[in-house]
């Protein structure tokens, strides 16, 4: 998997800045821990909670600033990797089209004038630009594939209940971390239902949920 330096990074970005992608960047970044994916580089979406960064699910006045990663994010640094920064979407994780954000519309990597899709709008356009390796995004019902079919991408849907849902703002009832790569996506699944919504007993957002009876 290739990844650009946080340099690298930084300079892509300034470069694109008329293609908003990103809603909060840390200044400094802690270096990737020794394992697979040492000082590998993603984006996170921003309804996905960064310890030390705040989420806002592109909502200002919703702002918190989380004490904890989500568990998917956290075996991501665990593993090696390190968060470039918060990424853009429609606000709250509910659109498909990627213009839905006070903090600008992302567009299409291959025609300005077109949508980048959404929700996970930032974290498509983010990848696409080789701007990070991979990002992760969620995926309700087709929030994570449709921006990375658009951008070029492929992203994954995988089944409810492989990976904790900790840490996660969901749309709806049904929502799937999603990491987007420039040539494939190793996802991790944040499913929740109705009745585990914000509840550390839910099904699904346990540290190690029981796998969903059918594919999601």
């Amino acid at each position: 998997m290739q990844s650009p330096t946080p340099e690298q990074a930084r300079a892509q970005i300034a470069a694109d800045a008329d293609n908003p992608a990103w809603i909060h960047i840390p200044k400094e970044f802690a270096a990737g821990t020794a394992g697979p994916l040492s000082g590998v580089l993603f984006g996170v979406k921003d309804n996905i909670d960064v310890a030390g960064m705040p989420t806002t699910a592109a909502c200002p006045s919703y702002a918190y600033d989380p004490a904890v990663s989500a568990v998917a994010v956290q075996r991501l640094v665990d593993a090696g990797a390190v968060v470039m920064g918060k990424t853009n979407l429609d606000q709250f994780a509910t659109g498909l089209v990627g213009t839905r954000s006070p903090y600008g519309v992302c567009h299409n990597v291959f025609a300005p004038d077109y949508l980048s899709g959404g929700s996970s709008s930032g974290s498509a356009v983010a990848v696409a630009r080789g701007e990070v390796a991979f990002a992760l995004g969620t995926d309700t019902a087709g929030s994570g594939r449709v921006p990375a079919g658009f951008n070029g991408l492929v992203g994954i849907k995988p089944t409810p209940g492989r990976v904790s849902t900790r840490g996660v703002l969901p749309a709806l009832s049904v929502a799937a971390i999603q990491p987007a790569s420039l040539a494939a996506a190793f996802s991790t699944s944040t499913q929740r239902s109705t009745t585990s919504l914000g509840k550390p007993g839910g099904p699904y957002n346990a540290l190690q949920p029981t796998m969903a009876s059918s594919c999601g």
